[in-house]
């Protein structure tokens, strides 16, 4: 058998970018032919983006999806040579969905083959039986140069063990001998994701030993972020291939007798098993989802207000090395209940940064509002309602700067406070992104400590770091208060939130601190406090603004609870 070149191409598409998405695959095509390659892949549904939502059920933006592929096909015509395989949304004719998930092998202005994607999964964030129609139980062959090349679109390799779905795309395709299988896929990163799919791809290369290539695609959509680190795998060897991770890369390799190696024969390097650190990782994630999140937004700017507190110093400082420093505005909103140090940590903390801080005192603000309100109503504002006005109130400003010079609010809660509803709704939720809302508390602290040790620095001042959680909003207040210490409190949260989602690591310590726990009396109790504290706050989180997802179960899309409910 002759080598067969053939390239990989993870790009950063944009959902809904018709001509900017053929645009990449354009110069990804024209680069791949230039590398020898007859041959190039792109990811799940390249041609809109991925995911789509229910703009697949707007006539218009169908009508613009099969222009858009007569686009792409004459696109490749400037290519005559090269193999485009191609993700896209096909019509269908007979019952059931209209549409198909479809995998398309376009050369020189034609479809040579289609695959329709089968296992369509409802699961987490995902929801494609929504829109797609299973396609048939089919395996699809197409020989180039003498190498018989197999397709799979994503969730079609992840069920070789046959647990999920009665059938096994896989198991077919390797009935038909390809001697290569491309799958292409749209897999959104989480932490351990990358581990998870090196797992299943060499374990499924082995047992029908089959060489695979696997071709993911980047970028921020919303809540999910997708971290590219396609790869290839061989029967014996298992990932002999990664490629950038968190970043555009069009990579040719050389594929001969079931072996892989660079374009040019050349031997490749080694792929480590690990993946990058869990801090690293949250890092990179909340850097590539923010910076896209804002430019597909069209927002240049943001603005996070500062309390002085962990949690908005480590959305300053993830917005900063996202956006530039220079793109990042900060604002301190001091009450009568704020302590001298929130001003001066945050004085601090943008110094460190480079970011400009702006102050608005609120004092003379929530005066007038409790003057109002007992006016109106006979009694003076207390309590809660205080505390709460408090929040408003910065949110209100926070708002109006965003407003006036056109920033993106970004919210500072975290997961443990918004889990327990230790936030105010209108007030601390107020945002159009939250970069910090799947980290636990306990994992806010690490992240930061982080940031200063990749920087060799204390970027994040130790005084914020080392001084006890407040809201203040009352005199005195420590979250202490309210909450238990937030290691107690997390490790009850990753049971009840994420359960048997969490990493294999993570989850036999915190199930064995949380069956410590819920041995006492006391345990038990505060385990029930906290489950009921959940379920009470949803509406909230309903409300809130979406979250980057890092974990395997975040909130928003990937967690559908109702609100109204008696479960406890």
């Amino acid at each position: 058998m002759k080598p067969l070149t053939l390239s990989l191409a993870q790009l950063n598409f944009t959902i809904g970018d018709f001509s900017g998405n053929i645009a990449r695959m354009s110069a990804a095509a024209g680069e791949a032919a230039a590398a020898g390659a007859r041959l190039v892949v792109f990811s799940e549904l390249a041609l809109t983006g991925y995911p789509t939502g229910d703009l697949l059920d707007e006539a218009d933006f169908l009508a613009r999806v099969d222009a858009a592929l007569a686009g792409l096909l004459d696109a490749s015509r400037a290519t005559p040579d090269l193999y485009w395989i191609v993700g896209a949304p096909t019509r269908r004719r007979g019952p059931g969905k209209a549409l198909e998930n479809s995998l398309l092998a376009l050369r020189n202005g034609e479809i040579v083959l289609a695959y329709a994607k089968q296992l369509l999964p409802t699961y987490n964030v995902f929801d494609e039986r929504r829109h797609f129609e299973p396609g048939p139980d089919v395996a699809r062959i197409l020989e180039v140069d003498g190498v018989k090349l197999g397709f799979l679109v994503c969730e079609d390799a992840w069920n070789d063990h046959g647990a999920d779905y009665p059938v096994n795309p896989l198991a077919r395709l390797a009935a038909a001998g390809p001697d290569l299988v491309i799958t292409i896929n749209a897999s959104p990163s989480n932490i351990g994701k990358r581990e998870e799919r090196h797992a299943i791809l060499a374990a499924a290369s082995r047992r029908h030993a089959m060489p695979m290539l696997y071709v993911n695609q980047i970028g921020g959509h919303d809540q999910l972020v997708f971290d590219g680190a396609s790869f290839a795998v061989a029967p014996r060897d298992g990932v002999v291939f990664e490629a950038a991770r968190f970043a555009e890369e069009v990579a040719t390799l050389r594929f001969q007798d079931g072996e892989f190696s660079g374009a040019q024969g050349r031997a490749l390097a080694p792929v480590p098993a690990a993946g990058l650190p869990v801090m690293a990782f949250y890092r990179r994630q909340i850097v590539l989802g923010l910076s896209d999140y804002a430019r597909r937004c069209g927002f240049g700017k943001v603005v996070v207000g500062s309390s002085g507190g962990i949690d908005s110093a480590l959305t300053l400082a993830l917005a900063a090395e996202a956006l530039g420093p220079e793109n990042v505005a900060a604002v301190t909103l001091p009450s009568r209940f704020s302590s001298a140090g929130s001003v001066d940590d945050s004085v601090a903390l943008c110094e460190n940064l480079g970011v400009r801080l702006f102050e608005h005192p609120i004092r003379d603000l929530v005066a007038a509002y409790e003057q109002g309100f007992h006016a109106a109503f006979g009694e003076p504002l207390k309590g809660l309602a205080l505390e709460n006005l408090q929040a408003r109130a910065r949110g209100a400003v926070l708002m109006e700067y965003s407003n006036q010079f056109g920033a993106l609010l970004l919210a500072t809660g975290n997961k443990s406070e918004i889990s327990v509803g230790y936030c105010t709704l209108y007030g601390d939720t107020n945002g159009g992104l939250g970069l910090i809302g799947d980290l636990y508390k306990t994992e806010i602290f690490a992240l930061s400590r982080h940031i200063n040790e990749a920087a060799g620095r204390a970027l994040i001042p130790d005084a914020i770091i080392d001084k006890p959680p407040s809201a203040e909003l009352a005199p005195g207040q420590k979250d202490t208060d309210s909450l238990p210490p937030y290691p107690v409190l997390d490790t009850i949260l990753k049971v009840l939130i994420e359960g048997e989602r969490l990493s294999a690591e993570e989850r036999d310590t915190v199930k064995a601190d949380y069956a410590r726990l819920a041995g006492t009396e006391d345990g038990a109790a505060l385990i029930a406090r906290v489950r009921r504290m959940i379920w009470k706050n949803e509406y909230k989180r309903r409300q809130a603004p979406p979250i980057l997802r890092l974990r395997p179960r975040a909130f928003g899309s990937g967690r559908r609870m109702p609100i109204a409910v008696k479960y406890e």
